[in-house]
Formats: C-alpha cells, sequence, structure tokens
C-alpha cells in the first residue's frame, strides 16, 4: 500500500469515532459557552447577546456560592471517604473467608441499584420518627431527628449515602488490581519481618496508585454530577443547603426555563472539572508505578 493511502485509510477508520466525539463533546461544549453570552429570551424579548453579562450575574448570585460552598464539602466529604472504605473492602474480600462470593456481592450490591431506587430506600432510612434510622435511635432513648430537613444534617446524610452507593463500585476495580500482584511481595516482605501495615504502605499502596488514579478522576466526576438523588429527597432544600452545582443548572434550566443562565454556571462546571482532572494527572503521575 502506498504511504499517500495508507494515511487516507488510517483516516477513514478514525472518521466513525472522531463524527461521534465531535458531535457529542465538542460541539455541545462550543455551543454553550455560545449560549452563555445571551441573555434569556421570550416571547417579548427576544434573547440578545450580551457577552458576559451572565458571569457577572453569577459571580453576585448568592445561591450560586452557597451551591459551590455545598460542592466542595460533598466532595471532600464523599471522595476520601468512597475510596478508603474501598480500598478496606477490597483488601478484606481478597482474603481466603468463608463465603467470599456473598460478600464481594454484599458489597457491590448498591452499586447495582438504580439511584432512583437507592433514594427512596434511603428516604425511608431517613422519614422522621417512623424511619429506621429514627427507631433504632429510639431503642436507646434518642428522639426522632428530621434528618433532610435541618440545614445541619441534610448534607452529611447525602453524604453518607452516596458513600454507601458509590464504595462498592470503586471496590471492583481495587479487587483486580490487588488480584493483578504478584504474591512473592508478600512472601518476601514476610521474610524480612515488615508488619502487614509496612508491606501495605510501603509495597501494596504505591503499586496501586494507577487504580487509585483512575478512581479519584471518578470520584470527582461523579460528586459533581449528583441530580437524581437530591430531586427525590431534598430538592435542594432546606433552604438550599443541600443544593449543588449541577442541581442548581438542572433548576435553571428546566425550573425557571433560563437555558442561558444554566449554560453559564455548565462552563464554570467543565471549568473546574478540568482544572481538578489536570491536577490529579500532574501531581499523582510522578507518584504512580507504573508496572
Amino acid at each position: 500500500m502506498r504511504p499517500a493511502m495508507r494515511h487516507v485509510y488510517g483516516w477513514l477508520l478514525l472518521t466513525p469515532a472522531a463524527i461521534l466525539l465531535i458531535a457529542f463533546t465538542h460541539f455541545p461544549t462550543l455551543s454553550t459557552i455560545f449560549e452563555s453570552t445571551f441573555s434569556k429570551g421570550n416571547i417579548v424579548r427576544p434573547s440578545r447577546f450580551i457577552g458576559a453579562g451572565n458571569y457577572e450575574f453569577m459571580m453576585e448570585d448568592p445561591i450560586f456560592w452557597k451551591v459551590l460552598v455545598n460542592n466542595f464539602w460533598f466532595a471532600v466529604g464523599t471522595i476520601p471517604t468512597s475510596i478508603a472504605l474501598a480500598i478496606v473492602m477490597a483488601l478484606l474480600v481478597n482474603r481466603a473467608l468463608p463465603g467470599r462470593p456473598f460478600l464481594r456481592l454484599a458489597y457491590f450490591t448498591p452499586t447495582i441499584l438504580p439511584m432512583i431506587a437507592v433514594a427512596n430506600i434511603w428516604l425511608f432510612f431517613y422519614s422522621p420518627d417512623i424511619g429506621l434510622i429514627d427507631q433504632i435511635l429510639s431503642v436507646f432513648g434518642f428522639a426522632g431527628h428530621n434528618w433532610l430537613g435541618d440545614p445541619g444534617t441534610v448534607l452529611p446524610a447525602i453524604i453518607v449515602m452516596t458513600v454507601w452507593k458509590e464504595a462498592g463500585f470503586f471496590m471492583i476495580f481495587y479487587l483486580a488490581a490487588l488480584q493483578n500482584l504478584s504474591p512473592e511481595l508478600e512472601e518476601a516482605a514476610r521474610l524480612e519481618g515488615a508488619s502487614r501495615w509496612y508491606f501495605f504502605w510501603r509495597v501494596v499502596f504505591p503499586l496501586l496508585m494507577p487504580t487509585t488514579l483512575f478512581v479519584l478522576i471518578n470520584a470527582v466526576l461523579n460528586s459533581f454530577k449528583l441530580v437524581d438523588h437530591l430531586f427525590v429527597l431534598t430538592k435542594g432544600g432546606p433552604n438550599n443547603a443541600s443544593n449543588l452545582l449541577l442541581y442548581y443548572i438542572y433548576e435553571n434550566a428546566f425550573s425557571y426555563f433560563d437555558t442561558n443562565y444554566a449554560a453559564t454556571l455548565t462552563v464554570v462546571l467543565l471549568g473546574i472539572l478540568a482544572v481538578m482532572s489536570l491536577v490529579q494527572f500532574f501531581l499523582l503521575d510522578r507518584r504512580i508505578h507504573y508496572r
């Protein structure tokens, strides 16, 4: 095959994937940025170009800043907890235990449940007085509490539910990584008299860093795309105490029909995720031991 024809053949093979990538990634991104520069339009007053007007309004929007702070604490609460719990569960089910397949299934089951089903299950747990949590607390003499109606407890309640659902999913990746480690490493560590903690921290955990990078990126993305649970449980309340950035985008687009301001918030969300992903790649890549 001639070199010129070889290049043509290569581009033809890439064309279907390139079309899908442009149609569903690049074009929507550019379209969103373009929409964010226009004002909200209606029948009486059509949309007009306002440049950075939506961004200026966003900087003065107190709900946006509250939502951004909520999302920060939500990410802080869910990301490290989910990853740490996933590692612990993977280490546990990687050992020779009786009933190990059932234990793995029990850990992974929350992951395969639909998000709406998970939200309804936890809605029963958090219901005041009649919910499972308050019923258990009443046995020990504690009074019932409105977990989802109290601004001080609603976000931690959402965090607990999210960790419960995500940890089993991350566990699968860590379990696969652990099973690919050579058993000779542990045998050598025992001969050297290394403790279990030292062996994990100095040998196992560094070798799990490629998996940790992958899981961390997914955890960050998940912490910024929670909509279904909030729609069922709190709708962002009370007083926006549980409102997160993507749900605020949903509210502006489909409740207030302000798609242009929703596009502005979406651009900010994309920027935050892009910066966080780049930071993770550049900071963690030096600590990763590729095999």
